[in-house]
């Protein structure tokens, strides 16, 4: 049975999604904002962030919040984070994938977590110590020994396109080793998608926290690991991730990390 928060958050979520596809056959007439070179925001964007925090804030007043658009709000151990639109850049083209997140740190920790994807309705779930479910139904990593015959995920760094030579390397020699790769373009959908066992593995660089809070907790609670480039467990404070089941995570620290640049192997 979810535990409340999950509850609330998957509410606030759902709220959000359909403000996202109320819009979808509007989006030539949307108001988009380039926030940095190549990070666009739209007005859904911002629609969508009100919804999840009108949601949140009637819940639970108290606690912190950290948003993608709206920035922190408030202070304490329990801190909301939120990404209403992950996938922008899919959206505003109109490609079919992007999703909601929302997570619940307590200091730092990921405790529970929500990912929404709502043109498939699928509601991904996750709290510390009680597992991953998609649609109420338990989800586990997928069982791959290693990185022969993978199917990895990844994004390319738009923000800091000074790493991109680097990223090229690292995805030749997985790419060596692994079946396939794919660049969807919501990192949320990638780590769930590992959570889900439909891929076996995820890297990018530079994530923001909106971007994988929930994400990493769903792949910790369906037995999955994640790190950094150097292999140290955890929310990586860089922003560089990976994530897997035990053995291809492990597989993967061991091909980045013989591509990856010092500064990328800094905590």
């Amino acid at each position: 049975m979810p535990r409340p928060h999950v509850t609330i958050a998957a509410r606030a979520a759902r709220s959000a999604g359909n403000v996202i596809l109320r819009y979808m056959n509007r989006i030539d007439g949307l108001n988009v904002v380039e926030k940095q070179q190549m990070d666009f925001v739209s007005e859904v964007d911002k629609l969508a962030e009100a919804e999840i925090i009108k949601e949140l804030r009637r819940a639970y007043p108290d606690h912190a919040i950290l948003a993608e658009e709206s920035g922190a709000m408030g202070k304490g151990p329990m801190t909301w984070v939120i990404d209403p639109l992950d996938g922008t850049h899919n959206y505003l083209r109109g490609i079919p994938h992007f999703s909601v997140s929302i997570a619940l740190l307590e200091k730092g920790v990921p405790i529970h977590a929500v990912v929404f994807d709502p043109l498939r309705d699928e509601l991904y779930t996750a709290s510390k110590g009680d597992g991953a479910y998609i649609n109420d139904r338990r989800m586990r990593v997928s069982k791959r020994e290693n990185l022969g015959g993978a199917m990895i995920a990844t994004g390319f760094p738009f923000r800091q396109r000074e790493h991109l030579p680097a990223q090229l390397d690292m995805t030749r020699a997985i790419l060596g080793q692994a079946e396939d790769i794919r660049r969807s373009g919501s990192a949320a959908l990638d780590l769930a998608y590992v959570a889900a066992g439909r891929y076996d593995g995820y890297f990018e660089i530079g994530l923001k926290p909106w971007d994988m809070a929930a994400g990493v907790l769903l792949v910790h609670e369906a037995g999955g690991r994640y790190c950094d480039f150097a292999g140290r467990d955890g929310i990586p404070a860089s922003g560089n991730i990976i994530a897997g089941n035990l053995n291809v995570a492990k597989a993967m620290v061991d091909a980045i990390g013989q591509q990856a640049t010092p500064a990328l192997l800094k905590a």
